[in-house]
């Protein structure tokens, strides 16, 4: 596979970077290192990396931004662990064309999704 075009990094706004590390951390396991107060990178299973940083601003698909999809092989369980990690369910789980998936909100606004077969 050519390395040209990958994406090797994603980065969002968060209003609150204690919180949105907290449920990413519980809902998905990821981890964190921190760059100040204002910049923390991530570290998850699918992507070289990611990172957030302060901003009051929140990225949601209908505004126009990009959506984040994440895979999981039990959706059931990622929705109920992303509900008891703070998360807010914006498209309970619905079908589309190749499988299933439903829509959250995590702490600081920024809308992703759960997809699965």
């Amino acid at each position: 596979m050519s390395e040209k075009g990958k994406i090797s990094y994603i980065e969002f706004p968060a209003r609150d970077i204690a919180a949105t590390k907290a449920f990413f951390e519980a809902a998905f396991g990821w981890s964190f290192t921190d760059y100040g107060p204002d910049y923390t990178s991530f570290n998850a299973d699918g992507i070289d990396g990611g990172g957030f940083y302060k901003s009051e601003q929140a990225g949601k698909a209908a505004a126009g931004s990009a959506l984040i999809v994440l895979y999981s092989a039990d959706l059931e369980a990622t929705q109920a662990d992303v509900e008891k990690a703070g998360g807010k369910i914006v498209k309970p789980i619905f079908a589309f064309p190749g499988g299933r998936r439903f829509h959250f909100t995590e702490p600081s606004g920024n809308e992703l999704a759960v997809w699965s077969e």
